[in-house]
C-alpha cells in the first residue's frame, strides 16, 4: 500500500477524470465567487451605505461587512440543506446543474445593487445555491471514484477551489489597478460581472455527466431505503451520530474561516489604509493600492491552502482521519492568532498568511474526505450537507459576533478588528473538544 499511494491516479479511466474536473470545476467557481465577494464586500459597503463621516464610516464598513457575511452564511446553509436532500432524490448531477445556475445568475446581479439591503438578497441567494454544489459535488466523486483513489482525488478535488480563490484575487488586483489608474469607478461591481460566467459549465454536466451506479442502485431499490430524508438519517443512532459529529467538526472551521480567516483581508485593508493615507496619497490612489494588496493577501492565503489542502489527504492515509483532524485543529488557531496579533508590515503578508492558510483551509480537505465516508448511499449527500450546513447556520453568527466585538467591546481600541478576531481564534478548540467521539474510518469502504 505505501507503494501504491503515489500512483493512484494511474486508477482513474477517462470517464473518472471527466468527472473529478467537471466537479473540481463546479466547487472552483463556487469558491471564486466567495472570494470574489470576501475581497469586494469593504469597498461595497462603502459605496452603498452612503456615510460622510469618515470616523463612524470606517466601524461601519467593517460591521456591515460582517453582516452582509452572515446573512450570506444563512443562504449557503439554507440551500446546502435543502439541496443536500434534492442530491439524494434526483441525482447528483442534475442538482449540480441547478446550484451553478443558481449561484451564478446572483452573483452577477449583486454588481447591479443600490443598496446595503438589495445587496443582502442577492447574497442569500447567491449563498443557496453555493451551500447546494459542495454536498452533491463531493458525493459524485466519492461514488465514483476507485476505493483507493477516492481520498486523493477528494483531496485534489478540495485543492483546486484555491484557484479559484486565486483567480479572483487576480481580478481584484486588475480591478485595484485599473482604479488607481482612473480607468474605472469601481472595484467590486465588475468583480460580481464575471462571477456570473460559471454558468457556462452547466452546460457541459448537461450533456456528458451521469449519475454514479451507487446512486443509481440506491434509487432502484428507493422502496426499500428512502433516498434523502432526514428523518431517515436521525431515525437510526449510527448515522445520527455521526451528523452531530460532523456538524460538530463543520462549525468549528467554518466559523475559523469565515469569522477570523477570511477578515484577514479587511485586517489588511485597514492596516494599509492607514499607511497610504498618511504618505498623502489621493483617495483613488489609496482604493486601488489597497485592492492591490487585498488581491496578494488572498494570494498567499490560498497559496498555503492549495499546499495545505493536498497535504491532508495523504497525512489523513498514513496517521487516520483523527489525528489529522486533531493537528488541523491546533496549528490554525495558533497560526491564525499570529496573523491577527503580529501583522502589520507587508512583508509579514508573504511569511505569515500563508501558513496561516495552509494550516486553516486543510481542515475543508478533512471535510470533503471524511463526510462522504460516514453516511450510506441514500443519504450521502443529505448527511454531508447537514454536517456542512447547519454548522454553517450557527455559524452565520460568527461573523455577527466579530461585528459586534469590533463595533462594541473594542471599538475604544485603535484596531478593533484585531482584537475582536484575535479572541475568536478559539473557536477552533470546539473541533479538537469533538474529535474523541468522531469514529476513524480510514481503510474502510463507503457505508451502502
Amino acid at each position: 500500500m505505501e507503494r501504491q499511494d503515489g500512483v493512484w491516479y494511474r486508477e482513474l479511466n477517462r470517464y473518472h477524470w471527466f468527472v473529478l474536473i467537471v466537479a473540481a470545476l463546479g466547487w472552483l467557481f463556487d469558491c471564486l465567487d466567495q472570494q470574489l465577494f470576501i475581497l469586494a464586500r469593504q469597498p461595497a459597503m462603502r459605496d452603498l451605505l452612503r456615510i460622510e463621516d469618515s470616523m463612524e464610516l470606517k466601524a461601519s464598513v467593517d460591521a456591515y461587512a460582517g453582516y452582509a457575511t452572515s446573512i450570506f452564511l444563512l443562504g449557503w446553509a439554507s440551500g446546502g440543506l435543502f439541496f443536500g436532500v434534492l442530491g439524494d432524490r434526483i441525482g447528483r448531477a442534475k442538482t449540480m446543474l441547478i446550484t451553478i445556475l443558481l449561484y451564478s445568475v446572483f452573483t452577477g446581479l449583486s454588481a447591479f445593487s443600490l443598496s446595503f439591503w438589495d445587496f443582502a438578497v442577492y447574497r442569500f441567494l447567491t449563498g443557496l445555491g453555493v451551500g447546494g454544489e459542495f454536498a452533491v459535488g463531493v458525493a459524485l466523486v466519492a461514488e465514483v471514484m476507485p476505493e483507493r483513489a477516492r481520498p486523493y482525488a477528494l483531496g485534489l478535488l478540495q485543492a483546486l477551489s484555491a484557484i479559484g480563490n486565486v483567480t479572483a484575487a487576480l481580478l481584484s488586483m486588475l480591478m485595484g489597478s485599473l482604479v488607481e489608474q482612473g480607468l474605472v469607478e469601481s472595484v467590486w461591481r465588475p468583480l460580481f460581472i464575471v462571477g456570473s460566467l460559471p454558468a457556462l459549465l452547466a452546460l457541459l454536466i448537461r450533456r456528458k455527466l451521469r449519475e454514479p451506479e451507487r446512486w443509481q442502485n440506491a434509487a432502484g431499490e428507493s422502496g426499500k431505503t428512502q433516498l434523502g430524508s432526514y428523518r431517515a438519517l436521525f431515525g437510526e443512532r449510527r448515522w445520527r451520530k455521526n451528523a452531530l459529529v460532523g456538524l460538530g467538526l463543520a462549525f468549528s472551521g467554518v466559523v475559523g474561516l469565515w469569522a477570523v480567516g477570511f477578515f484577514t483581508m479587511d485586517l489588511v485593508g485597514n492596516v494599509l489604509t492607514k499607511q497610504f493615507s498618511s504618505q498623502g496619497l489621493a483617495e483613488n490612489e489609496v482604493v486601488g493600492r489597497v485592492a492591490f494588496w487585498k488581491g496578494i493577501t488572498s494570494l498567499m492565503v490560498n497559496a498555503g491552502a492549495f499546499l495545505g489542502m493536498f497535504s491532508f489527504s495523504f497525512l489523513a492515509q498514513r496517521i487516520g482521519r483523527r489525528p489529522s483532524f486533531a493537528i488541523g485543529f491546533v496549528a490554525a488557531m495558533v497560526s491564525t492568532a499570529l496573523v491577527f496579533g503580529f501583522l502589520n508590515e507587508l512583508w509579514q503578508i508573504f511569511v505569515l498568511v500563508p501558513i496561516m492558510g495552509f494550516c486553516q483551509l486543510s481542515l475543508f480537505a478533512g471535510y470533503a474526505i471524511y463526510f462522504p465516508e460516514l453516511f450510506p448511499t441514500h443519504l450521502r449527500s443529505t448527511g454531508t450537507s447537514f454536517c456542512y450546513n447547519v454548522g454553517r447556520f450557527i455559524a452565520a453568527i460568527g461573523p455577527a459576533i466579530l461585528a459586534l466585538l469590533t463595533t462594541k467591546v473594542f471599538a475604544d481600541t485603535e484596531e478593533p478588528l484585531r482584537y475582536a478576531g484575535l479572541s475568536m481564534c478559539l473557536i477552533f478548540l470546539v473541533g479538537l473538544a469533538i474529535l474523541p467521539a468522531a469514529p476513524e474510518t480510514k481503510g474502510q469502504g463507503l457505508p451502502d
